[in-house]
């Protein structure tokens, strides 16, 4: 069970409001100083500027610091996921995570496990894993039902139940349905809060433990033992991320979200150890 963050635990570090954005060097670095395994490239598009050398210049940094670089981008069309399968296999990233939007699956399952199976020859060439998000533009069931239906250990589910509360599914119920195919996992909590006056609720992140995530079920039936629930002999990574709504101004936002990060780095820590699991 390798542990790490991802981009979107580092969202107000290089939001457009701050004016000293962090970037990727900087964010595998800071991924380094809080002693993770991983760190998630996650729909950033700077990673599409950088050219072979700056690839290989990240690649080197994270190796050297013994970080693990993954790499998130959206969409499943042949084109994209052609391109960001190379730019994953330069970086050395073994994960690619990305989404399925709701207008290529609206014609209905046959169209995207075409445009998937196109990618299937490259994924296993390049030996990466696809993982699928959940979230509310696509069902979980038929989310699952593209990757039942081409039953490659190169494609499963990226688990993140907080992305389906919107369409009304139960988080529990996501995890259980996801678990046996998920090769990696997001880790945030979240949480209802009533609007001023009472009227209508805001649905954001919270601090591990204080929110709708119940943790110990979620990391049990991902990391369960299930074969497969791994692909090969890696255990989906658990990448810690967040919804921190704007605290008001710059400096208590980036503390407060540093605050979060720090408190779910543990959380899985204490978990891992107290499962005696391997980091690897």
């Amino acid at each position: 069970m390798k542990i790490g963050i991802g981009s979107y635990s580092l969202f107000w570090e290089f939001e457009s409001r701050n004016p000293s954005p962090l970037d990727i060097p900087g964010m595998i670095d800071r991924a380094a100083q809080l002693g993770c395994d991983v760190f998630q490239i996650c729909d950033d598009p700077r990673i599409e500027q950088l050219d072979p050398a700056g690839l290989h210049d990240l690649r080197e940094r994270a190796e050297l610091l013994g970080i693990e670089l993954e790499l998130g981008t959206r969409t499943i069309g042949r084109e994209h996921l052609g391109r960001y399968v190379e730019i994953a296999e330069a970086l050395g990233a073994r994960t690619l995570r990305s989404m399925v939007q709701s207008q290529e699956i609206e014609g209905g399952p046959a169209a995207a496990v075409a445009e998937l199976r196109a990618t299937l020859p490259r994924l296993e060439s390049a030996g990466i894993t696809l993982a699928l998000e959940t979230y509310e533009q696509v069902p979980t069931r038929t989310l699952l039902g593209l990757v039942e239906e081409l039953d490659s250990p190169h494609v499963g589910i990226c688990l993140d139940p907080a992305n389906c509360v919107s369409a009304l599914e139960h988080p529990k119920d996501v995890v259980e349905a996801c678990a046996p195919r998920t090769v990696n996992l997001h880790v945030k909590d979240f949480a209802f809060a009533r609007q001023e006056g009472w009227v209508g609720f805001t649905y954001s992140g919270a601090p591990l433990g204080e929110g709708l995530l119940d943790l110990d079920h979620e990391l049990r039936h991902v990391y369960s033992g299930d074969p497969a629930a791994s692909v090969g002999d890696r255990a989906p990574s658990a990448i810690v991320e967040h919804w921190l709504p704007w605290q008001g101004d710059l400096d208590t936002t980036v503390e407060t979200e540093r605050a979060w990060t720090d408190r779910t780095l543990a959380a899985l820590r204490d978990w891992r150890e107290a499962h005696r699991l391997s980091p690897a």
